[in-house]
C-alpha cells in the first residue's frame, strides 16, 4: 500500500508520518509534497492507493489540486480548520480529521479506507449498490399492544432511543412503542440513506432532524422533531461520517 503525504509544516508532516509508521508499518510512504503545484505534478505523474492532504498549503488551497487533475484515489483530509468539512466530503474524502488529531482518530480513519476499499469495489454500479441495501433494510416492525399486534412503517418511525437498557421506537405523530431489538441490532437492519447513528444510544431519521449546530469541542447538536427525550451530540470523531450521511454519500 503507497501513501502520499501532502503537507507543508514540517512538525506536522513527522508527527504524521511517525503515526503512520507505528500504525501501518506495511505501508510505504511514496513521497511528500508541500505545495499545491507539487502535488499536481506528482499526481499527472505516479499513483498512490491513498492520500494524506492538509488543506491550507505554502501556495494555496488544497481543493486547487481537484481543479487541475483527476483524483481518484481515496482522500484523509488533516486540517486545523472545519469550515471545509463539507467541501471535503463531496471529493473522494475517507475522513477530515482536525489538528491536533491523536493515534487513535487516524486509526478510526484508515480502518475506515481500509473497510471500505478493501472489502468492496472502488467503483460499484446502482444496481448493486441497491442489492447491497436490500439485504440489510428492514422495512416495517410489529409492535404488540394488549392482545392485538399490528405493524409499524420504517418510514413513519423519527428515531430510536434507549433508556435504562430499553429500547424505544418514536414515530412522527410522536408516540413511542418498546421493541424487542438492540440498537446494535437495528443499526445493522436499517436503511443507511435514512437512518444514522447519532449517538450511542439513538439513531436517527434524516426527516426527523430540525436543527443541526456547531457545538463545543468540534462536536454539533442535533434537534428533533418530534424531539428525542435526550440531548443528542455527534462525537468530535463521528463528525466527518455524520456529515458525509447528511450531504447523501452512504458508506458500504
Amino acid at each position: 500500500m503507497k501513501y502520499l503525504i501532502v503537507e507543508d509544516e514540517r512538525f506536522a508532516y513527522e508527527e504524521l508520518k511517525r503515526m503512520m509508521t507505528k500504525l501501518r508499518p506495511g505501508y510505504l510512504l511514496e513521497k511528500q509534497t508541500k505545495t499545491v503545484i507539487d502535488t499536481i505534478g506528482f499526481l499527472k505523474e505516479s499513483s498512490v492507493d491513498l492520500i494524506l492532504m492538509d488543506i491550507r498549503l505554502a501556495d494555496g488551497n488544497c481543493f486547487e489540486i481537484f481543479n487541475h487533475v483527476e483524483v481518484a484515489t481515496p482522500v484523509i483530509f488533516t486540517t486545523a480548520y472545519d469550515e471545509h468539512a463539507i467541501k471535503a466530503f463531496k471529493l473522494n474524502s475517507i475522513d477530515y480529521l482536525l489538528k491536533p488529531f491523536d493515534e487513535n482518530e487516524l486509526e478510526v480513519a484508515l480502518t475506515k479506507y481500509e473497510n471500505i476499499f478493501h472489502n468492496h469495489p472502488y467503483q460499484t454500479s446502482p444496481k448493486n449498490f441497491e442489492q447491497i441495501l436490500s439485504l440489510k433494510t428492514k422495512n416495517r416492525f410489529l409492535i404488540s399492544k394488549g392482545e392485538n399486534f399490528h405493524y409499524i412503517e420504517t418510514m413513519d418511525i423519527a428515531h430510536f432511543y434507549s433508556e435504562e437498557g430499553v429500547v424505544f421506537l418514536h414515530t412522527f405523530s410522536d408516540k413511542r412503542y418498546i421493541i424487542n431489538y438492540t440498537l446494535d441490532q437495528l443499526e445493522q437492519q436499517l436503511d443507511g440513506r435514512l437512518f444514522f447513528r447519532v449517538s450511542r444510544n439513538c439513531i436517527g431519521n434524516v426527516k426527523a432532524i430540525e436543527n443541526v449546530a456547531k457545538y463545543f469541542n468540534s462536536r454539533l447538536k442535533l434537534s428533533f422533531l418530534p424531539e428525542c427525550p435526550h440531548e443528542v451530540l455527534i462525537s468530535r470523531v463521528r463528525v466527518p461520517d455524520f456529515l458525509k450521511w447528511m450531504d447523501g454519500i452512504v458508506a458500504l
